[in-house]
């Protein structure tokens, strides 16, 4: 799981890299320290919450100008590549280390600077039964990491220095792949630095222009294979495979969105050992030992397009609900990433409200 992780971030890493090179380089770095809060999510992690961590967040960023028509629809946004240093305040915690690759969006005239960033994060002190049992926010070394930041944003107050200052939302869950997973949020104020790399500065003449295409997309179908490993709440049970079958439509409503309605066949095999675990170590609970581990459900979702990266989410609900796992109404949240004009992978998080279930690794076709 760590590997396939990794390779994927590196893969998009190397994209970016080698689309920054066929286009406009102008390209600048910040610094923005961070102090703040960890927000108390679920009660579980209350004992966690002893110091205000802080950290800085690390972002080289690429400018667009319109060579794709994308960047024009999305108000011309940066692309980057982000590291955070995180020191969660407890030895109970650690320190959290994180590598991304992240969207900057401008409103106001560019003075409103809105980034998005997804990537992987390495702590370093997670739960362990006999050294830091106390732990129950982090059950792996890796994981999965979101962050965001509203700032705002001014270039270029003296030479080629300019700041930043704002909010950020760092989040830090490996997705269940491990129990324990309570996840945590840092809530932080941060100011910090801008620089520009070249020297001259990009005037307005050097944003290309696109005129409006209309939408001529029917109806589509898409069929999709997911898989990955995760565990239940139970510390110990052990790390299972699952396997999901998806088939949608979808239907283009502008450039950059879609509306989809489609079923989702989960087998589920971490949900096997806890039917038997339930049934045989609680007879108090209404659970039958020979309850169907399989699920399946509809949904309805949203696709919105950036450029060979869409975004999805997605609102589902079981039809077939044998065991009761977490509530019959589900969500997914990820990303996919087109190559050429069927096919594409995809990284999604399945989850149920916010108590995650897994990381699923996509692999589909839009006919």
């Amino acid at each position: 799981m760590r590997k396939r992780i990794c390779f994927v971030l590196l893969a998009f890493s190397w994209s970016m890299v080698v689309h920054a090179q066929k286009t406009k380089a102008v390209r600048n770095l910040d610094l923005n320290p961070f102090y703040g809060s960890i927000l108390l999510h679920n009660p579980d992690i209350s004992h966690l919450i002893r110091e205000h961590p802080g950290g800085v967040i690390l972002g080289f960023n690429r400018k667009t100008f319109g060579e794709e028509a994308w960047e024009q629809r999305f108000g011309f946004p940066d692309e980057g590549i982000s590291f955070i240093y995180q020191d969660m305040g407890t030895s109970t915690l650690g320190k959290n280390y994180g590598l991304y690759l992240h969207y900057n969006f401008y409103l106001l005239k560019r003075h409103l600077k809105m980034r998005i960033g997804q990537g992987i994060a390495y702590a370093s002190s997670p739960y362990d039964a006999i050294t830091n049992f106390r732990n129950n926010a982090y059950g792996s070394d890796f994981m999965s990491s979101t962050y965001l930041m509203l700032q705002f944003n001014k270039e270029r107050i003296w030479n080629r220095l300019g700041i930043n200052a704002g909010i950020t939302l760092v989040h830090y869950s490996n997705a269940n792949v491990r129990a324990p997973n309570t996840s945590t949020n840092t809530l932080g104020l941060t100011a910090g630095i801008l620089y520009e790399l070249q020297a001259e500065q990009p005037g307005i003449e050097e944003y290309k222009r696109w005129p409006k295409e209309p939408v001529t997309e029917g109806v589509r179908l898409n069929l999709v294979f997911r898989s990955g490993i995760n565990e239940s709440d139970v510390v110990g049970s052990g790390q299972f495979p699952f396997y999901i079958f998806s088939a949608y439509a979808d239907k283009r409503l502008a450039q950059v969105s879609a509306i989809q309605v489609g079923t989702d066949v989960f087998f589920s095999n971490f949900l096997k050992e806890l039917i038997a675990f339930q049934s045989n170590s609680f007879p108090e609970m209404p659970v039958d030992p020979n309850a169907d581990y399989k699920r399946v459900g509809v949904f309805i979702g949203h696709e919105l397009f950036i450029n060979k990266l869409t975004v999805i989410t997605q609102l589902g609900y079981y039809v077939y609900y044998p065991f009761d796992f977490e509530g019959r109404v589900y969500n997914r949240v990820g990303i996919k990433r087109y190559f050429g004009s069927k096919w594409f992978g995809a990284i999604s998080l399945k989850s149920h409200g916010a108590k995650a279930e897994g990381i699923e690794f996509g692999v589909g076709i839009r006919l």
